[in-house]
């Protein structure tokens, strides 16, 4: 099985522009291919996982991958998925957020002896002439066909800016100047930017009269409708700064049954017939794939002694065997104690498992908080340092919220 029919029955291709030419080009190791990555934040997170992995996969194929850092279009920001205006980032926030995707991304990609490239699109956008470009560029695009475009009809009815209207131009643009710098021949995204990586294919064959190539990924999707990697509470970032280890693997430990299989198909490196001899796993056998596939991720970002304890970790919490010592902890302050102490809604808020004692309170209420294994109901339950102190005190919220206090 080549890469290409490896992707196919991964459930990874959603759309491609020629798939006999991309099919030859990735199965031989001729693709140059790039990605691009919007430094918005100063750390990758989940949304950013199945790129990295399908870069990981195509290189170990023998094909180049090119990270590409939006330095210069995060300066316009891009409507795709959105239904408002991106807010302006600094030059020096963007460039201190590149580096640290680097950082990030060389535990997917080896960069080393021309393997892979990172570059940034500011180097070519920011001193472009605006009347040659639009001159240049501009005229091989019609203001007819961009608005039919999916990323533009979305923000439409709320009012798109002229700024943002630019952005599939620049995109369009990066993969021209891509071609050209280093013959980069295909670009590959999310199933959202279809749009604008048809503009940068047309772009390079009025442009060169070249052929290139795009193909788009399926975005992977939990049974609710809502994009990987988002919760409630944010994003899931790869930056264990921002998110545990052990916070990383419970999030893909409580994936929906439903998308299990899927999960370990387009974003693990286990073998499919492995993966197959899961399909009707149910009860017991179930939340194993589950444990499998948050060891198989947790491994991937944070390294295998991380995912160890990860592992430990939950399994102390939901098996009741284990150790509890890599459970994210929270030490009480001496301000979280009134008469020497602290209700339960004051844990809560003290633990970041609520925003607010309101919302707490309603947790309580709803008969959604366990103290060590035991429901509590009673807004008027407190507990004594001496009480914290006693035994290991785990307070969990819901079935996927938990901290262990210290006092």
């Amino acid at each position: 099985m080549g890469i290409y029919e490896e992707l196919q029955a991964r459930g990874l291709l959603a759309q491609l522009t020629n798939a006999e030419e991309i099919r030859d080009l990735i199965n031989n190791g001729k693709a140059t291919f790039y990605i691009g990555f919007d430094p918005t934040a100063d750390s990758l997170h989940v949304g950013h996982f199945m790129a990295l992995c399908l870069m990981k996969r195509l290189q170990e194929a023998g094909n180049k991958p090119i990270a590409l850092i939006g330095g210069g279009t995060a300066m316009i920001g891009d409507p795709s998925g959105r239904t408002d205006m991106r807010s302006m980032m600094t030059k020096e926030t963007i460039e201190h957020n590149c580096e640290c995707f680097k950082k990030q991304m060389s535990r997917f990609i080896d960069f080393s002896e021309g393997k892979a490239m990172m570059v940034n699109n500011a180097d070519w956008l920011l001193d472009l002439n605006y009347v040659e470009f639009i001159r240049d560029v501009g005229a091989c695009f019609s203001v007819n066909n961009m608005l039919r475009a999916e990323c533009y009809k979305q923000r439409m009815e709320k009012g798109l800016s002229f700024l943002e209207f630019n952005y599939m131009i620049m995109q369009s643009y990066d993969f021209l100047e891509l071609y050209k710098r280093y013959g980069c021949n295909m670009q590959f995204g999310g199933d959202d930017q279809w749009s604008n990586m048809l503009g940068g294919t047309d772009l390079i064959r009025r442009k060169l009269s070249k052929d290139a190539y795009a193909m788009t990924i399926t975005l992977l999707m939990n049974s609710e409708g809502k994009k990987m990697g988002k919760t409630q509470k944010g994003a899931v970032w790869l930056d264990p700064e921002k998110t545990s280890p052990f916070e990383f693997y419970q999030y893909w430990r409580n994936v929906d049954d439903a998308d299990v299989l899927k999960c370990l198909r387009m974003l693990t490196f286990l073998p499919l017939s492995q993966i197959e001899e899961m399909d009707g796993w149910e009860g017991s056998q179930l939340n194993e794939a589950k444990d499998i596939l948050a060891y198989e991720l947790t491994n991937l970002v944070h390294g295998e002694e991380e995912a160890g304890k990860a592992k430990e970790a939950s399994k102390a919490l939901f098996a009741g065997g284990g150790s509890s010592e890599n459970m994210p902890t929270v030490t009480l302050t001496e301000a979280d104690y009134k008469d020497g102490k602290v209700d339960i809604q004051g844990i809560l808020v003290a633990a970041g498992l609520a925003a607010s004692r309101s919302e707490a309170r309603r947790a309580v209420e709803q008969g959604g908080v366990t103290v060590k294994g035991e429901k509590v109901t009673d807004l008027k339950t407190c507990y004594t340092k001496e009480d914290i102190a006693a035994e290991e005190f785990i307070v969990k919220k819901g079935k996927k919220s938990f901290k262990k206090i210290l006092a």
